[in-house]
């Protein structure tokens, strides 16, 4: 794949709707374009991805979102990424998120509605499960909601706890993680409005306060974060279209810039990214602009380590599109695109 491999973008994408696995993407420094250069295929559907820099050295992770639910290593620390291990079995069906938290891979499960948890080890192999946690509960939407269904899993900035956002019961359950015997004990749950369907969260740069993406109703929910306590109040809700919209949209993914100003929120159905200001204190979010994000069904929303530059996974028109952000507004505008097909979610090392 090359010998330069500092600034490389994997790309996640469904095998199972024309997706060709992994996609490997070099990073031109000074426009943000990819270039293709490879393909890992070993698992079906590795829908979403995350990089872990441990003292073994750059790892990749994919999910397998499929009913016998999987993730599988790679070190990519060189220019040819390495498969570590095999598949490893999560125990849970249709895992869409995942995340390293003080050495444990953690798995949100939709398809089952648990949240798993896998040892790592000093090579960053996964293995075998120490502890699923079955959600419970459901939603008023019965098409949507009729059981649990977490969506994301992710250590809080201060490392100490584990929230997992449920689509199913309009949940974020708070947990602690006993390093040593790889458990997670439910420390709170916060209730947000029945139907918002909540999708994924993002923090505030300052760790004092969280974002709620409700998938169901286009929303998000300001929430006060308390890292000493473990409390998550949620204190108002802003619709991510005041005006209203006549499209059946479902937001997908929420980004905040590094400085703490702008929220972005990745919408399918419109096709769009609503840009929020945000006030000093990141409890005010605004909505100041929609914009186009290049492709149909923006699946994920990510943003370059540089934090000026915002990529779109296009899962139904096949593509990446990448988006330069005005510092001053948050305003992106397209910059470019690059054919992944079933592209579902991007992440850099």
């Amino acid at each position: 794949m090359g010998d330069k491999h500092t600034d490389r973008a994997f790309i996640g994408s469904f095998t199972s709707s024309g997706g060709r696995g992994i996609v490997v993407a070099a990073v031109e420094p000074a426009t943000g374009a990819l270039t293709e250069i490879g393909v890992i295929d070993a698992v079906p559907d590795p829908s979403y991805l995350t990089v872990d820099h441990a003292e073994a050295g750059a790892v990749l992770y994919a999910v397998s979102e499929t009913a016998q639910g999987a993730v599988v290593a790679y070190d990519i620390a060189g220019p040819e990424p390495r498969r570590i291990a095999v598949p490893r079995a999560v125990q849970g069906e249709a895992p869409t998120h995942l995340s390293v938290v003080r050495g444990h891979l953690l798995t949100a499960n939709y398809g089952s509605g648990s949240v798993t948890v896998l040892p790592l080890g000093p090579d960053g192999s996964p293995g075998a499960a120490s502890d699923v946690r079955h959600c419970e509960g459901s939603g008023p939407d019965r098409a949507r909601q009729s059981g649990p269904h977490a969506h994301q899993v992710l250590p809080d900035p201060s490392g100490r706890w584990v929230l997992s956002v449920d689509l199913g019961t309009d949940k974020v359950s708070i947990f602690s993680l006993d390093t040593q015997a790889g458990t997670l004990t439910l420390h709170a749950e916060t209730s947000l409005r029945p139907g918002t369907g909540p999708r994924h969260l993002a923090f505030h740069p300052s760790g004092s306060h969280a974002y709620v993406l409700g998938e169901l109703k286009p929303t998000v929910i300001v929430c006060r974060w308390d890292a000493a306590g473990g409390v998550l109040e949620p204190v108002r809700t802003t619709p991510l279209f005041p005006n209203g919209t006549d499209e059946a949209v479902s937001p997908s993914a929420p980004v905040v810039s590094p400085d703490g100003r702008h929220l972005w929120a990745a919408v399918r159905g419109t096709d769009t990214i609503t840009v929020l200001a945000l006030d000093a204190a990141g409890e005010h979010a605004e909505p100041v602009a929609s914009v186009p994000c290049g492709g149909r069904w923006p699946r994920d929303l990510a943003l370059h380590p540089s934090g000026t530059r915002l990529y779109a996974a296009n899962e139904r028109s096949g593509d990446v599109t990448w988006l330069d952000a005005d510092p001053a507004t948050g305003i992106p505008h397209r910059a470019g695109s690059l054919s992944i097909p079933a592209a579902s979610s991007v992440v850099f090392a």
